[in-house]
């Protein structure tokens, strides 16, 4: 277990999953306390020698996604393997994968063959595009998804080629969602006393983000173009270019907002305005609003626009790079940077858990296992093998030792 309290710090989670979706899902769980015991092919998770970037002999993509768990390295291809991991599924309250649908069926590791020994197990699986429909057994990857869902359609600026959304924002929704079915069928758990299957599917949960976009859509039958700096229906919502070539965003959503925007430029005329009151008027008017900002802010440098609009309580934020976005304040103030120590000196640092949850405080943060790393301890503890036995399973390739 991990050696800090936890949200989830009595849940048990077997994860059979690789690249992004899964493992993205299964860190989120640990995060919060969970005993997540990841199940890799004796090769390891794919991810594990992405380039470019490596830290104790795994990529930093892998390092992204899998702290907080214990790598079990089984050849599940073997009779043998197979029971190792339905014996250990036994033992977990939760098991997610996402492999192509029947993918773990195959190996006599599906939700109906498993449920039926162990009722209680909430078991998850992710893949493109579900277990039903004429796509369920085509591959797909964040892109893919992207792509089919019109949400690539959407990203870019006006008049130039779709382009795809600069985080895998297909592969991490599908893992956040999930997450929010797995900690719902635990909860329903508690009621019922049975365990469920969740299905799902990347494209769905695309379909589902594109929110009032869909409603406008499906009110109108016009179909959008890409949005590139600017909002579908507020246009003081977008982003402008400041006198230093700096990239700020602007949110002013209300007509308070409006109005002090207007103040701070010194343009008490557009606030006056009468076409400009309302949120329709300054919709009608958009461009010339663009025109008139446009100009404005190219007197100040971006952060004396920052300064001036939070000061007038209007939202604003410059278009960080990464540097500037990973050693901001607020960021650093919220221990959203981690840096994890790990064996030999090593030390890892990548993205925080953005759940602030009382019942997580003092969760001490796990460096990502080496594959095989936990092989020996959880087959001993979880399934009471000696050391003979797991030596002998791993001079046959059943199982690997770090």
């Amino acid at each position: 277990m991990l050696p800090g309290p936890g949200t989830l710090s009595h849940i048990k989670v077997l994860d059979i999953t690789t690249f992004l979706s899964g493992p993205y899902a299964t860190q989120v769980l640990g995060d919060m306390g969970a005993d997540v015991i990841k199940i890799e092919q004796i090769t390891g998770d794919d991810t594990r020698k992405l380039p470019p970037n490596f830290i104790a002999g795994d990529s930093a993509y892998y390092h992204s996604i899998n702290r907080n768990k214990k790598s079990v390295s089984v050849n599940m291809r073997e009779k043998a393997g197979q029971d190792l991991v339905r014996r250990l599924a036994m033992k977990c309250d939760v098991l997610i994968e996402n492999m192509r649908p029947g993918g773990l069926a195959k190996y006599g590791l599906g939700y109906d063959a498993l449920s039926a020994l162990h009722p209680k197990l909430v078991y998850a699986s992710i893949s493109g595009f579900g277990q039903d429909g004429p796509y369920r057994d085509q591959p797909a990857y964040d892109m893919v998804v992207q792509a089919l869902s019109g949400g690539m359609s959407l990203t870019g600026e006006p008049d130039g080629r779709p382009v795809r959304s600069g985080i895998p924002i297909g592969d991490l929704a599908a893992g956040l969602y999930s997450v929010i079915g797995i900690t719902s069928a635990l909860e329903a758990r508690h009621r019922t006393g049975k365990g469920q299957y969740i299905d799902v599917s990347m494209l769905d949960c695309q379909v589902a983000m594109l929110c009032y976009q869909a409603a406008y859509y499906l009110a109108s039958q016009k179909v959008p173009g890409p949005q590139g700096r600017a909002h579908e229906s507020i246009p003081t919502y977008r982003a402008f270019t400041a006198g230093d070539g700096l990239d700020f965003v602007i949110c002013a959503n209300t007509d308070r907002m409006w109005r002090s925007l207007c103040e701070v430029i010194g343009r008490h005329d557009l606030r006056d305005d009468e076409r400009l009151a309302t949120r329709s008027g300054r919709y009608d008017n958009r461009f010339e609003i663009w025109s008139v900002l446009e100009a404005a802010f190219k007197a100040k440098p971006a952060d004396a626009w920052v300064e001036a609009f939070r000061k007038a309580e209007v939202p604003v934020g410059v278009v960080n790079p990464l540097d500037r976005s990973l050693s901001d304040p607020q960021v650093v103030a919220r221990g959203m940077v981690l840096d994890i120590p790990g064996p030999e000196g090593a030390h890892v640092k990548v993205a925080g858990n953005p759940l602030k949850m009382s019942g997580n405080d003092g969760v001490e943060h796990r460096f990502p296992p080496k594959l095989g790393q936990d092989t020996r301890d959880v087959l001993a503890a979880e399934l009471g093998l000696s050391t003979d036995d797991i030596d002998a399973l791993s001079k046959a390739g059943v199982v690997k030792v770090a």
